[in-house]
């Protein structure tokens, strides 16, 4: 095996290298894995730039990425249901401990989990990483390493669609078609939803979510007052939608999904914007719509497996752009500036297949 671990690692804000650092041995119930691909997200950009998120602040430099599949190189002494060769996909976020949320199955809420790439807690956004084995899922041959970085976004549409309770016949109203506007068009489609509405600023990510299933797109102007915005929605629906997954975090637009929701019906939080926000709760509680948060995802990544393996899901026009890992810089330089959807870096000289 080499011995060059070539990382992505943030020094400080503002502050991106590549660095070589010492291949891990896998402790007992690790894995050794040799990373193949691994998506770029806005978090990642957002902590290259600000050097935090809210209360997650950067204090010494850390490797990013957390969007990853690779290949197992070796195992640990305890781990039985994985072998080297193995095609794995990587849920990032691992309980550090039993408490309470771990066992109510919303592990996700824990405030001790380790979390790839949130300070401290390094990345795998290099040549060589390990990370906890049950939280290491096989690909099926059927399913591309890029597919398999690509199921972290998925988990957050998934777990989005199941907080808003998308079945069949829902009908959706989806603020923003960034990435996780998209999946979340893509997972409510799958879910069983009859028609789903996505709004965005740029016309060519609204032109991918028609392609990707959406029925509707409504493109918005910044100056769009929420309530005329609303009134758009149900004018183009003929009625409010029963669900809005909020996927910018920007006010204006919280305000839009509130107002445009139907009575009785539910608003998913997903997009992070400004702590304190200004929206009409009195009017959504007057109308019994139920405002529910999300935070990343939990027991989502089967789910997504199925999804894809099973062809009911398609995110491989997501993947934009590809890059060789040794040109990381550039590649953050092309999601900073809002180019494509997703930029995927190659973390194996020898295959930079998807």
């Amino acid at each position: 095996m080499a011995q060059e671990n070539l990382s992505v690692v943030l020094q400080a804000k503002g502050d991106l290298r590549l660095e070589n650092r010492p291949v891990p041995e896998p402790g007992p119930n690790e894995v050794l894995l040799q990373m193949h691909s691994v998506g770029i997200c806005g978090s990642d950009v957002h902590y290259w730039q600000h050097g935090r998120i809210g209360d997650f602040v950067l204090q010494e430099p850390m490797v990013l990425g957390h969007e990853a599949a690779g290949r197992v190189v070796k195992v640990g002494s305890a781990v039985t249901h994985l072998k080297p060769g193995d095609r794995v996909a990587i849920e990032p976020g691992v309980p550090r401990e039993m408490d309470e949320f771990f066992k109510r199955g919303k592990y996700n809420l824990s405030p001790t989990i380790f979390f790839c790439a949130t300070p401290p807690d390094d990345g795998n956004l290099c040549r060589y990483y390990t990370h906890n084995a049950n939280f290491c899922y096989k690909l099926p041959d059927s399913v591309s390493f890029e597919e398999g970085a690509l199921i972290e976004p998925l988990s957050v549409g998934i777990h989005a669609c199941r907080r808003a309770g998308v079945s069949l016949g829902s009908t959706v109203l989806i603020c923003g078609a960034g990435p996780i506007g998209l999946v979340s068009l893509l997972v409510a489609k799958a879910m069983g939803a009859s028609i789903v509405i996505i709004t965005d600023l740029f016309t060519e990510r609204l032109e991918m979510a028609k392609e990707l299933g959406a029925d509707f797109q409504l493109t918005v102007k910044k100056d769009d007052g929420p309530q005329e915005l609303a009134k758009k929605v149900e004018e183009i629906l003929g009625a409010q939608p029963e669900i809005t997954i909020e996927c910018t975090g920007v006010e204006s637009c919280i305000q839009t999904a509130l107002y445009a929701t139907r009575s009785g019906g539910v608003v998913v939080l997903v997009g992070l914007g400004a702590p304190m926000t200004t929206v009409p709760l009195v009017n959504a509680a007057v109308r019994e719509v139920d405002i529910r948060g999300v935070f990343r995802y939990c027991n989502t990544w089967p789910m997504a497996i199925a999804m894809l393996s099973s062809g009911k899901v398609n995110v491989k026009p997501l993947v934009t752009h590809r890059f060789p890992l040794e040109q990381a810089v550039q590649a953050f330089e092309t999601t900073r500036q809002g180019l494509g959807i997703k930029v995927m870096l190659k973390c194996d000289k020898n295959d930079q297949n998807p």
